[in-house]
């Protein structure tokens, strides 16, 4: 009898060797009739892909700082009524004083300068023989107010602007210069550099105020003197972009 064991042994073992070498499942397998299903195993946080994803916060682009008084000029070229191209490095190179102010000939803080007073056409008349040139910028997108070529035309005939008027309907060059107001002042010195920034004058009410920064400024750097009042908070309409 042990012997009948001993050799149902060495035949059970023998099977299971040529299984095993054969490839095939194990016998405790063989004879489990459900066999738990087997879970993937759960990848390692170092296996995770990496999100390629661009981080938004990262790629946004810091918004320019205002120009003021101090800072570069951004240089722009604009066309005028007429269609004539004005560069600001071509007048600063030039040895030009060069005065911006943005303009809406609907704004009513821009028409009291003309209609209760001459306040820029005097200027432009003023400085004429001293190197200065008084460019107004209408940054005015189509068919918001104030804009477009033909409103921008009627106003230079009825007040009689001898200056240039230029057209920005894109707004690049009114947001370069984070303008923000109709009339807003910048003085740009023959270096290309911003000598004042700010309100044409003192008042912001519906006539012109007694002091005028933009004229003080002038003449304190044609008389070779630093700008006394180089900056003071624009009044008037919102530039409509």
């Amino acid at each position: 009898m042990k012997n009948a064991k001993g050799l149902l042994n060495t035949i059970t073992v023998g099977v299971l060797a040529l299984g095993v070498a054969a490839g095939l499942p194990s016998l405790a397998l063989a004879q489990n009739e459900h066999p738990k299903a087997e879970h993937p195993q759960a990848p390692d946080k170092k296996d995770k892909p990496k999100n390629t994803q661009p981080d938004s916060t990262k790629d946004e682009k810091k918004k320019a700082e205002p120009v003021t008084a101090g800072s570069n000029a951004p240089d722009f070229t604009l066309p005028d009524l007429a269609g004539k191209q004005h560069k600001l490095s071509d007048l600063t190179k030039g040895g030009k004083t060069v005065v911006l102010m943005w303009f809406n000939a609907d704004c009513p803080y821009v028409a009291k300068h003309f209609n209760n007073a001459s306040t820029f056409n005097d200027m432009a008349r003023n400085y004429a023989d001293k190197n200065v040139v008084l460019l107004a910028i209408n940054s005015g997108a189509p068919g918001k107010q104030g804009a477009g070529l033909e409103r921008n035309k009627k106003a230079a005939d009825d007040w009689k602007i001898t200056f240039p008027v230029l057209l920005d309907e894109s707004g690049a060059v009114g947001r370069a210069y984070s303008a923000k107001r109709t009339p807003e002042m910048f003085v740009i010195n023959k270096d290309g550099y911003v000598a004042y920034h700010g309100a044409i004058d003192d008042d912001s009410s519906d006539k012109p105020g007694k002091t005028n920064y933009v004229a003080k400024a002038l003449d304190n750097l044609l008389a070779g003197k630093d700008v006394e009042t180089k900056t003071t908070k624009p009044y008037g309409c919102t530039v409509k972009y």
